[in-house]
């Protein structure tokens, strides 16, 4: 069994990366990337804080990788990926409109306009 599945891997990952290889595969693998991004930066912002901290670009990053990600699946009609990223994406924009709420809230509490 491991035998033929040793086979069979070259061919598998032939057929998926260079056989269906076409722009939205490309589209798709640079979304990723970009949503994958915001990690990397929130670790370089933790390790420059000293602490854990979520940078406000973390959730810019979110909003554009999940928007990418879903057009991605609307192309290529995937369901768990439209769920997945619509869902996410409405809690990324959320999460935005919190930290500017709260900021205003701080700006009037300190008088600043």
């Amino acid at each position: 069994m491991l035998i033929q599945l040793a086979r069979d891997l070259p061919d598998y990952f032939y057929d998926v990366f260079v056989t269906r290889l076409d722009f939205w595969v490309v589209f798709g693998i640079v979304a990723q990337m970009v949503f994958g991004s915001r990690f990397i930066l929130q670790w370089i912002a933790s390790e420059r804080a000293g602490r854990s901290v979520m940078p406000l670009s973390f959730w810019f990053l979110s909003i554009l990788g999940g928007l990418m990600t879903l057009v991605y699946g609307f192309v290529r009609r995937e369901p768990v990926i439209i769920i997945g990223q619509g869902l996410s994406t409405g809690i990324y924009l959320r999460n935005l409109a919190l930290i500017f709420r709260e900021r205003q809230r701080q700006r009037r509490r300190s008088g600043t306009p």
